[in-house]
C-alpha cells in the first residue's frame, strides 16, 4: 500500500461526462482524481470527527448527508420540500430561507426521463445538467419538461409516479443490471396519460409555466468500471472506520471496491484520509 494522497473533509464527488466520466474526491480544499486509481488498491480512512458541510461546526453525528442538527433544522435545503417539491410553502411566506429558494427553488427545472434502473421520472434545476444524472448513475437520460419553478416540477413529477417509478433500485445500478430503452418512445407513452393534469396545471400557473422540450435529444453515459460486482456489500464508515479495497469502479456517487460499496455521499462532512 502506498502513502497518504490526500486528507480533509470530505464532499460528494464531483464528475463530468466523457468515455467513460471523470470523477475527482473532494477532500478539504483539493480534489483528487479517481480515475487514475482504477485497479489499484485504494483505502479511505475516517478520522473521527465530523464537521457540518454548512456552518462548519464539529458534530457527533450527520443529518441529511452532511448537516449539523441546527443546520438540519434551520436552514431550507434540509426541508421536507427538497425531498417533494410539491408541499413548497415559499409563497405563504414561510420558507426558511426566502434568499436561497430564489436561488435554487424559484428558477427553471427540468422534467426528465432517465434510465438507471428501468425508466424512471426526475426533476432538476436546469443548471444540474448532467450532473445530476451521473449522480443517480443513470446510463441514458431525456428531458421532456421545461416549467418555472420546483414547486411545479413537484406536481407535474407527481402526475408521472402514477405510471412510471421516480426510484433508481442501487444495488441494480451498481450490479450494471440495467438494458437500454428508448426513451423517445417511453416519452410519448407518458405524456398522453398526463395530459389532463398538464392541461389543469397549466391554467393554474400560465401558458408559459410548463412547456415541452420536443428538440431535447437523448444522453447516454459510460462510466469507469472493470467490473461490476455479483453482490451487493455496504461499506460503513460509521461502524468500521476505515474502507479498503481495489478500486473496480466508480458509479453515481459510489467507490465499487472488490470488498464493497461505498456511498460517498453519505459522509458528506467526515474527515478522512485517501491512501491509494
Amino acid at each position: 500500500m502506498a502513502g497518504l494522497i490526500h486528507g480533509g473533509s470530505l464532499r460528494k464527488m464531483a464528475v463530468a461526462p466523457g468515455e467513460p466520466a471523470r470523477y475527482a474526491l473532494p477532500l478539504g480544499e483539493e480534489s483528487v482524481p479517481l480515475n487514475p486509481f482504477l485497479g489499484q488498491e485504494v483505502r479511505l480512512q475516517f478520522r473521527g470527527a465530523i464537521h457540518c458541510i454548512h456552518c462548519g461546526r464539529k458534530s457527533s453525528k450527520s443529518f441529511n448527508q452532511g448537516y449539523c442538527y441546527p443546520c438540519f433544522r434551520s436552514l431550507a435545503r434540509c426541508d421536507t420540500c427538497i425531498v417533494r417539491p410539491e408541499l413548497c410553502h415559499y409563497f405563504e411566506g414561510t420558507c426558511r430561507e426566502p434568499e436561497w429558494g430564489d436561488a435554487h427553488c424559484m428558477i427553471p427545472h427540468i422534467v426528465y426521463l432517465a434510465n438507471s434502473t428501468g425508466t424512471k421520472v426526475g426533476i432538476t434545476r436546469h443548471t444540474q445538467l448532467p450532473t445530476r444524472w451521473l449522480d443517480q448513475g443513470a446510463i441514458q437520460a431525456l428531458p421532456i419538461l421545461r416549467v418555472q419553478t420546483r414547486q411545479q416540477s413537484g406536481l407535474v413529477e407527481s402526475l408521472f409516479r402514477d405510471h412510471v417509478s421516480d426510484r433508481t433500485n442501487w444495488r441494480a445500478m451498481l450490479r450494471g443490471d440495467v438494458e437500454p430503452v428508448d426513451l423517445y418512445q417511453e416519452r410519448d407513452r407518458l405524456l398522453p396519460e398526463v395530459a389532463e393534469g398538464l392541461e389543469a396545471l397549466t391554467r393554474r400557473f400560465g401558458l408559459q409555466a410548463i412547456q415541452p422540450c420536443p428538440d431535447a435529444e437523448s444522453r447516454n453515459f459510460d462510466y469507469p468500471v472493470l467490473e461490476f460486482p455479483t453482490r451487493i456489500s455496504s461499506l460503513n464508515l460509521d461502524r468500521q472506520p476505515e474502507a479498503v479495497g481495489t478500486l473496480m469502479g466508480i458509479k453515481g456517487q459510489y467507490l465499487i471496491l472488490d470488498t464493497g460499496v461505498l456511498n460517498i455521499r453519505k459522509y458528506a462532512g467526515y474527515e478522512v484520509e485517501l491512501y491509494a
